[in-house]
């Protein structure tokens, strides 16, 4: 599948740090108040020599817990949707669409990680990662070694999301930064509800 696939599925909450705790407070009012979220995004995926080896954009919707809508517009039309239960992946372009049930999803992607819900503890080491560029950062270290991604880093400005940042297991790096954000607000039901177009054809992933 397309980088863009692997590149959509789980954050969760944490330990404050006793010296700098805003990146730490920005992501622990993320995953306890935040019920909803809205952005446009511009993402770039660079292999471990910083090569540019794609860049996109579209936008997004989440509401907890594990509900998103996530639209690749360019280079080439994807939509990744997910109800809670099950996530379907359409490449327009091809035609084809990926179904499979949400706890069989590749959990490492945006999508998931910015959907989920819970104790980030269980899942990650949270650290503190300082203030760059204007944004206050948080470092998480998936537990799991075998969860697809290594490193990720969530920057924060005003409190708000605004950068993503996503290290996988053959060094390549997925980088995103949000625009247009909204919190809290209301999102029709059917935005999370997926139909299969007629005649397109639908594989059907096991877990």
């Amino acid at each position: 599948m397309k980088i863009i696939s692997i590149a959509v599925t789980t954050f969760l909450t944490l330990m404050a740090s006793s010296i700098h705790a805003a990146g730490l407070d920005d992501l622990k009012r993320f995953y306890s108040e935040i019920q909803s979220y809205s952005a446009s995004f511009e993402q770039v995926v660079v292999d471990e020599n910083m090569k540019l080896l794609e860049a996109s954009n579209g936008e997004f919707s989440i509401e907890r817990p594990g509900k998103f809508y996530w639209h690749y517009i360019t280079p080439s039309e994807q939509m990744i949707i997910g109800d809670g239960k099950q996530v379907w992946i359409y490449d327009v372009e091809l035609e084809q669409i990926t179904h499979r049930q949400a706890d069989a999803a590749v959990s490492q992607t945006p999508a998931m990680l910015l959907s989920g819900e819970g104790d980030l503890d269980d899942s990650f080491i949270l650290e503190e990662a300082g203030r760059d560029n204007g944004l206050d950062w948080v470092r998480m270290i998936p537990k799991n070694r075998d969860s697809g991604f290594i490193d990720v880093r969530i920057g924060f400005a005003s409190g708000k999301l605004q950068r993503l940042e996503m290290k996988d297991n053959f060094g390549q790096s997925t980088r995103m930064s949000f625009k247009n954000v909204k919190e809290n607000i209301d999102i029709p039901d059917k935005v999370f509800n997926f139909i299969p177009p007629s005649g397109v054809d639908v594989i059907e992933e096991a877990g």
